[in-house]
């Protein structure tokens, strides 16, 4: 009984020895600062809180739109324009360690030409962007096999070119912003298209973020229209046109691309390292047209361009 008793007075006096150690240790160890939560149950973890840095997309802006305050030293005097061309020279550099990328976009699809699109973008593993006309796509048997081709190509994106296309007379489509905006409506709707992204028919409109570009104010009011109802509204930075029945360009494949690459190497377009290029689906009917599109996708894989799609427009660095 004796034993007993003097093992259970050990026990015990373990027990709080334990327990006055454990106490003592939380309580130097909250003194240092130091607080071990996986011991303490019901305490959050600590936010860590990123301070956010500057863009250099925030930069370039800020010097494109004259935000920027230089100051002239009295003892190392650069005058004010040398040191914009400076800072904008060091920007470029900045830019050009940055992966750049391009948009590829066909516009009036679907038309004879889109399964050359769709084709190409399988064979060159590449992402390609469509804008859609849902007039075109109740025409034809074959047109609406061109819209579902799209439509299951996880390497085409489907987007909003309004439903009539105008019916190609643009300014009169305009005076009616309304009417303008219900045709855009329209086409969502008949081609269930997932993404509120927009392309204006005849008009070179940009209305996304904080950007607003207008070259033409007959579509302005329909694009602030869309815009203020959740849209985003993209133009185009390179334009290519190829003789759609016979295949022979306007702008050459050489100059085509040449303009494109320039672009991206001085930060010409509208955001710096993205670049989209305007086509339409009827340019690529031929096989001569195809060939074209081909070698242009070629080049551009050599300069290790990245292939985007518009809901991802802009990539900013």
């Amino acid at each position: 009984m004796m034993k007993k008793g003097r093992g259970l007075a050990f026990l015990v006096g373990a027990t709080l020895l334990g327990v006055w150690m454990s106490s003592c240790q939380n309580l130097s160890s909250a003194a240092l600062g130091y607080v071990n939560r996986d011991s303490i149950e019901g305490i959050e973890q600590e936010e860590i809180v990123q301070i956010k840095k500057p863009l250099l997309l925030d930069k370039w802006d800020s010097l494109q739109k004259n935000q920027i305050h230089f100051v002239v030293d009295t003892l190392k005097p650069i005058d004010i324009k040398t040191q914009k061309k400076m800072l904008k020279d060091s920007l470029r550099r900045e830019f050009d360690k940055k992966p750049k990328h391009v948009f590829l976009t066909f516009d009036d699809g679907p038309l004879v030409g889109s399964a050359a699109i769709d084709s190409l973008a399988k064979a060159k593993n590449i992402k390609v962007n469509v804008f859609l006309v849902g007039r075109h796509a109740s025409v034809i048997k074959g047109r609406k096999r061109d819209l579902a081709n799209y439509e299951k190509n996880p390497l085409v994106a489907c987007y909003n070119h309004s439903y009539t296309h105008a019916y190609n007379k643009y300014s009169h489509f305009y005076s009616n912003p309304v009417t303008a905006f219900e045709d855009f409506e329209k086409n969502e709707k008949e081609l269930n298209l997932k993404h509120k992204i927009v392309r204006l028919p005849g008009r070179n409109i940009w209305i996304y973020d904080n950007v607003r570009k207008i070259d033409l104010q007959s579509g302005a009011s329909t694009a602030d229209m869309l815009f203020a109802n959740g849209y985003k509204i993209y133009g185009w930075d390179v334009e290519w046109r190829i003789n759609s029945l016979t295949g022979v360009p306007v702008q050459s494949l050489e100059s085509v691309y040449t303009k494109m690459r320039n672009f991206l190497n001085y930060q010409s377009s509208m955001t710096p390292n993205n670049v989209i290029l305007l086509m339409h689906d009827d340019m690529f009917q031929t096989k001569k047209g195809q060939q074209l599109l081909a070698g242009l996708i070629d080049s551009l894989k050599k300069e290790n361009y990245h292939f985007e799609f518009m809901q991802d427009y802009p990539i900013k660095y």
